[in-house]
């Protein structure tokens, strides 16, 4: 089972984003950004720190698939 991060990516084309945007909006490095495209561990503080930037919840912006 993995985790994919294709719903935050969706996210931020609706809210009209780029990756640099939601960096320096949240607060993240790049390296985190780099993780959450290669789709790689990142942790809980980096994620909650993206759902209050976007006003979101966890689920909105990742996924468990087989």
């Amino acid at each position: 089972m993995k985790i994919s991060y294709n719903k935050l990516w969706k996210l931020l084309i609706d809210k009209d984003m780029k990756r640099k945007d939601l960096q320096e909006a949240a607060g993240i490095s790049s390296a985190s950004i780099a993780k959450l495209g290669r789709g790689d561990n990142i942790t809980t503080d980096v994620l909650l720190k993206i759902c209050e930037t976007l006003n979101c919840k966890l689920e909105d912006i990742m996924e468990t698939i087989d």
